[in-house]
């Protein structure tokens, strides 16, 4: 609830819930049945939030970690009930070049993902990028209408402003997001917002301007 009003202040209209899954357990990564538990609370918050008066909506989301060899760590009927589902890779880095990019086309290619959350995994000044073909990525990325989202934590900025423009210009589109993990987070939108501008988007290229039900017709 606590994150729901400070995104509510901070201007916005709706948040997802974005949660990391079971193979991080550094983070308490959260397995089918936590993520079940953890929709019937949001839909608790939602009715909260009508109660209270808010014009504001929490989508049902998870962060789900994209395995080594591209499954991903939680199962298609837990993923199919969420609103929103990104795929990220956080382990095994040092994976080759074609490894890695086969390793996310798989993720891009299950039905259920719809973002890609910050594809390069860099960290900036402490973790080089892995390593991909950012091309074919792109390629599979219009095949199968994945997101791919532009992370506006000032420690990421994950995609580079070169990978947004050339990803622009084959028709992908992008969700800026403050990989908030905390309410004071959701004010790095604004660096998002640059880190998008200087790969030359619009209004009309990233899905997360729109309204919720409009955003979610996008998703797959």
């Amino acid at each position: 609830m606590e994150m729901a009003v400070a995104a509510s202040d901070a201007g916005l209209e709706y948040m997802a819930v974005t949660d990391h899954t079971r193979t991080l357990a550094m983070t308490g990564g959260a397995d089918e049945k936590k993520l079940l538990r953890q929709m019937s609370e949001i839909d608790k918050v939602n009715r909260e939030l009508r109660r209270r008066g808010l014009s504001f909506r929490v989508l049902k989301g998870a962060e789900v970690n994209i395995l080594p060899d591209g499954r991903l760590d939680i199962d298609d009927k837990t993923l199919a009930k969420l609103e929103c589902v990104g795929a990220a890779v956080h382990t095994h880095l040092k994976l080759s070049r074609k490894e890695q990019t086969e390793r996310i086309i798989r993720a891009m290619e299950n039905p259920h993902v719809d973002i890609i959350f910050h594809l390069t995994d860099r960290l900036i000044q402490k973790r080089e990028p892995i390593q991909l073909d950012f091309d074919l990525i792109v390629k599979t990325a219009k095949r199968t209408k994945t997101i791919l989202e532009v992370d506006a934590h000032p420690g990421r900025l994950d995609l580079k402003d070169e990978h947004i423009r050339k990803a622009k210009e084959a028709g992908i589109k992008f969700s800026i997001d403050s990989d908030a993990h905390a309410a004071s987070h959701f004010a790095f939108l604004e660096f998002g917002i640059a880190q998008a501008r200087r790969g030359w988007l619009e209004k009309k290229d990233v899905i997360n301007t729109l309204p919720a039900e409009d955003m979610l017709q996008i998703l797959k």
